[in-house]
């Protein structure tokens, strides 16, 4: 079953992404280099609740 994430910047914690993930194979939080517009960069963006 695939549940819907949002995912965060590490550096200005604006929420800039909303995907989706399989919740059996991948328990734990994702992490991903993303780009940030806030930040103009890429950045580690991490799941939110």
């Amino acid at each position: 079953m695939r549940v819907k994430i949002t995912l965060a910047c590490t550096e200005c914690k604006q929420r800039n992404y909303d995907t989706t993930k399989e919740k059996k194979n991948h328990p734990d939080r994702m992490e991903t280099m993303k780009y940030c517009k806030f930040c103009k960069k890429h950045t580690l963006h991490r799941e939110t609740k």
